[in-house]
Formats: C-alpha cells, sequence, structure tokens
C-alpha cells in the first residue's frame, strides 16, 4: 500500500503487527471510496471478484480467525453449501453494513491481541483437511496471516478499483486525506 506505518514503540511487537494489519484493511476501505453499492458490486476483471465481495471476504476471514483463536466457532460456517457467498453481498448487506461489521471485527482482533499473555501462546488448527493433523499456530502468526490476507487482497482491490474508473492507490490515498495527486 502506499501509506507509511511508523515504527513502533520500542518493545511493542504487537503495536507494529496490528498496525500492518490496520494498513492493509486501509486498503481496502480507501477501495471502496465514492462507489456505488453496483459498482462496487460490479466485475470489471476477468476475476468473479468485487470489492464489496472482497469487503466481506476480509472481514469474514478476519473474524473467523479470531474465533479459532479464542477456540470459538467462527461467527458463520462456510462449507461447500454457501461457500460463493463469501465473496458477494447477499440479501440486506451493504457496503456500508459491511465496513461497520469489519470495524467491529478490527476492534476485537485488537482486544484479543491485546489480551494474550504472550505472541507465543498458541492455539490448535481446525482439523480441517488443508491443515496439518494437530498443528498449532502462535498469535504472532495469526497476525502475520493476517496481514498476508489482508494484503493479498487489498492488491486485488487496487487492480478492481483502477479496472472501474482508473484511480490508482496513489490517488485514493490522496482523496482519504482530501488533497489531490499529481
Amino acid at each position: 500500500m502506499v501509506t507509511h506505518v511508523p515504527a513502533e514503540a520500542k518493545g511493542d511487537e504487537r503495536g507494529a503487527l496490528l498496525a500492518f494489519i490496520e494498513e492493509q484493511r486501509g486498503g481496502i476501505r480507501r477501495a471502496l471510496l465514492g462507489l456505488t453499492e453496483e459498482q462496487a458490486a460490479s466485475k470489471p476483471s476477468a476475476s468473479e471478484l468485487s470489492l464489496s465481495g472482497l469487503l466481506k471476504h476480509v472481514a469474514e476471514v478476519e473474524q473467523g480467525w479470531i474465533a479459532r483463536a479464542k477456540q470459538e466457532p467462527p461467527a458463520i460456517h462456510r462449507d461447500e453449501s454457501n461457500w460463493d457467498e463469501t465473496f458477494r453481498l447477499v440479501e440486506g448487506e451493504t457496503v456500508e453494513s459491511q465496513l461497520a461489521h469489519w470495524q467491529k471485527v478490527a476492534v476485537e482482533t485488537e482486544a484479543y491481541v491485546r489480551s494474550v499473555p504472550s505472541l507465543d501462546d498458541t492455539f490448535p488448527l481446525p482439523n480441517d483437511p488443508w491443515f496439518p493433523p494437530d498443528a498449532r499456530v502462535s498469535v504472532r502468526w495469526l497476525c502475520l496471516h493476517l496481514i498476508r490476507e489482508t494484503a493479498r487482497h487489498a492488491g486485488h482491490a487496487d487492480i478492481i478499483r483502477e479496472s472501474l474508473d482508473g484511480k490508482t492507490a496513489f490517488e485514493l490515498v490522496a482523496l482519504e486525506q482530501g488533497t489531490s495527486w499529481g
């Protein structure tokens, strides 16, 4: 992304990890600036991805991982019957409602990461075929995974937004900040 994450306070690894997660969330939020619901739901590239679908997906994934770390079930169970709904808004869902939901998830993520005794604390991965059996990961791993997951989709969001109206990440940061680019 084109924003700067300030250096963490000495010894604040949690703060640094959370700041990088938030930076990547910002990339997805910015990609939605000024768009209608229809534009946000459109799929202007060869991909089946839309900006509103990406927004819903990253919020759902982040919530699911925090729930797993707490050893709770994710708020929404996904399987083959409803997997496609993670990448598109369904009846009653809007970009605004998904942004509000994601903000609540972000608050929950920060509270959880700040509350664990150590980033080295571990939790079990689910017994899904794509995870090694009986595997455990640390809270640090979880934060790095959320950075990777969100950054990957922030890159998708950049491409989708530029395909929609030609606006680049640089222009969207300027728009967000109320300045002009160039």
